[in-house]
């Protein structure tokens, strides 16, 4: 399995990010670098690189589209994904994570950990979603997926 050693947002239309969203990203771009799996799927028998990739994500025209290429900057794919399907899942987890930051400041522990598992949960169904849509496009383990819908979210957000 291949490995993503790069990756970059392009939120140059999006609004500036709030202190919240900077940090999922942050954290979002940190644990993906440290560890993720991340591996362009082979096409009828052609032959794909194992990388290490590089990774463009952007939002346009209402695509959510990878950009893929290798450290040597030789492009490996690019790949463009609905957002309609992540539509719910994305307002259900910015809302959820919207009262965990609230919880955060304002309720005792044991309420904190009870928004922390919903917000667990749709993260978990987010990152599902991602690895479904990415079938035959590339293999993610959930971890990897997992990170990756953090990203989309930060992009959507804006867009």
């Amino acid at each position: 399995m291949g490995r993503i050693t790069q990756i970059e947002l392009d939120d140059r239309n999006l609004p500036p990010p709030t202190p919240e969203i900077q940090q999922e990203r942050k954290v979002a771009i940190f644990d993906l670098l440290e560890e993720n799996v991340f591996s362009v799927a082979k096409v009828q028998g052609t032959e794909v690189s194992d990388g290490p990739y590089h990774l463009d994500l952007s939002i346009r025209e209402k695509r959510l589209i990878f950009d893929i290429a290798l450290d040597t900057s030789e492009k490996v794919a690019e790949f463009h994904l609905s957002l309609s399907p992540f539509k719910q899942v994305v307002k259900d987890y910015w809302a959820i994570c919207e009262s965990y930051y609230d919880a955060v400041k304002n309720m005792p522990p044991s309420q904190i950990e009870t928004i922390d598992m919903a917000r667990r949960g749709i993260h978990n169904e987010g990152a599902q979603i991602l690895a479904e849509r990415l079938q035959g496009k590339a293999e993610v383990d959930h971890d990897t997926a997992r990170r990756l819908f953090t990203l989309i979210c930060v992009l959507h957000f804006g867009a």
